[in-house]
């Protein structure tokens, strides 16, 4: 989504010494190159430069990447990106994200170790950041504080201003503006787009979705209110509209796909309202991804096709990639080889062009893992079962060494390659496989991963005299069911 440039009156970045210090003598450039060499070691592409070694150590680019997290923390074994001068990922998920200091002080402003209005003390508030879970210990109680529903309301509420507020009076009250909307109460719009993507990269959907309504409410009812200023204005559209594909995502993933479309067709309108590109590529790349699982490939290609006319000026090769992947799907989806490779081979080429400083913040998941994950569902809607598996097993292989942290995209990839297995005729590989899914099933709660564990069920059902096929089938049938 596109974001405002930031008013004058705020403070600078702050300067990233620690980086500075351990470019030691080297030019920006001459450090630029040894990164790019590290990057080339562990089979990354960056496209660093000494303009982005300036603007890390300007303090600019507060966390980086994942691509270039890897490569930094190949380069200083045992550091961390705080012990690089970077801030933690959690604070920055999420574009229009700012520094904790950069924070205006206000009533509204709710910091996120901080108590909430509804009691929630900075401790549980810590447990909600799914990047802060580290030990199997941490992760059982966290997991029942997730479960339990507190933890995530608390996650997904916009601030003292109307958690479930329904109208424009509701929302902007004690605003102390007349009722205009400002600087704080676009934060926390932000603010809770960043915390419904963080715990969907942990959790899952299931338990998110219902509690991600009232502050989706809350957001379009600040837009009915109106703003100070045009900046105010634009940043709060990118907002709510960010906020609509997010909860958009969450109907999607548990299965509600009437809702979703819903979702996708609010930010839509709002990015066409406010002619933002880059929330208006967003919303029909999501569109497209919900148009193949819905069935509709032919409206799968067609808002792909849109999603990359609009983001044309926007100079990030993976959103093209990304978006030639859903053009891919919906390739497949109507049994059209030649479409589909086509539109593979153009994600793979711009894939290549690597990371860029223009990437739109919700794109961390498109990493490698994504891009073989999606590919292996090209080839099996073409009914290629070895082939898909072979991508899905790269899939579960890279997010398992690269990005731990998307539990729930691992149990996806990691579903994906249980019934292409099983499809392929490898009952037993298959049903090992599933073994693993149904182990990520206490942290991860996804209807769509569900529904793909019962079809491999059905799939390997004649085979539950195989080896470990009984196994899995009788672990799976006692799942409680998902309501």
């Amino acid at each position: 989504m596109a974001s405002s440039p930031m008013a004058s009156s705020n403070p600078s970045p702050r300067a990233n010494v620690r980086f500075r210090r351990l470019r030691g003598q080297r030019s920006p450039s001459e450090f630029a190159a040894v990164i790019r060499r590290a990057a080339r070691d562990i089979g990354e592409r960056v496209s660093c430069d000494a303009r982005y070694v300036g603007r890390v150590e300007a303090g600019e680019i507060r966390c980086p990447n994942y691509a270039y997290e890897r490569v930094f923390l190949h380069m200083f074994p045992g550091r961390t990106l705080t012990d690089l001068g970077f801030a933690p990922r959690s604070t920055v998920r999420g574009r229009g994200a700012r520094a904790e200091s950069e924070a205006p002080v206000s009533h509204t402003t709710l910091h996120p170790y901080e108590s909430s209005p509804s009691g929630l003390s900075g401790l549980e508030a810590r447990e909600c950041d799914p990047y802060e879970i580290r030990s199997s210990e941490e992760n059982d109680v966290r997991r029942r504080a997730f479960m339990s529903g507190t933890a995530t309301v608390a996650a997904v509420s916009l601030g003292p201003f109307g958690l479930a507020a329904q109208s424009p009076a509701e929302a902007t009250t004690g605003t102390g503006r007349g009722g205009r909307v400002g600087e704080a109460e676009v934060s926390a719009v932000e603010a809770a787009v960043r915390k419904i993507r963080l715990l969907d990269d942990r959790h899952g959907a299931d338990g998110l979705y219902r509690r991600a309504s009232a502050p989706l409410r809350t957001a379009y009812a600040l837009l009915d209110a109106g703003t100070t200023r045009q900046s105010t204005a634009d940043r709060l559209h990118a907002g709510a509209g960010e906020l609509a594909i997010s909860v958009g995502w969450l109907a999607h993933d548990s299965g509600r796909f009437d809702d979703a479309r819903s979702h996708y067709a609010e930010a839509l309108a709002t990015a066409r309202m406010s002619a933002d590109p880059a929330l208006e590529a967003h919303a029909f790349c999501n569109t497209a991804f919900l148009a193949r699982d819905a069935g509709r490939p032919r409206e799968a290609v067609r808002a792909s096709q849109a999603a990359a006319r609009a983001a044309r000026h926007l100079a990030s090769p993976r959103l093209l990639s990304l978006l030639a992947m859903r053009e891919a799907g919906g390739w497949a989806g109507l049994g059209d080889r030649l479409g589909c490779e086509q539109s593979l081979t153009r994600a793979h080429i711009l894939f290549d062009r690597g990371p860029s400083d223009t990437d739109p913040e919700w794109m961390t998941f498109y990493g490698p893992a994504e891009l073989e994950g999606l590919e292996a569902q090209c080839w099996s809607a073409l009914g290629e079962w070895d082939r898909a598996s072979l991508h899905a097993r790269r899939a579960v292989s890279v997010a398992s060494a690269q990005t731990p942290q998307f539990t729930r995209n691992i149990a996806l990839y990691t579903a994906e390659l249980a019934d292409d297995l099983a499809r392929a005729g490898r009952p037993d590989e298959a049903a090992t496989a599933g073994l693993r899914v149904l182990g990520l099933l206490d942290e991860v709660r996804s209807s769509r991963i569900q529904s793909m564990l019962a079809t491999t069920a059905r799939v390997l059902l004649p085979h539950r005299r195989a080896s470990g096929v009984c196994g899995f089938l009788e672990r799976h049938a006692s799942l409680p069911r998902v309501v």
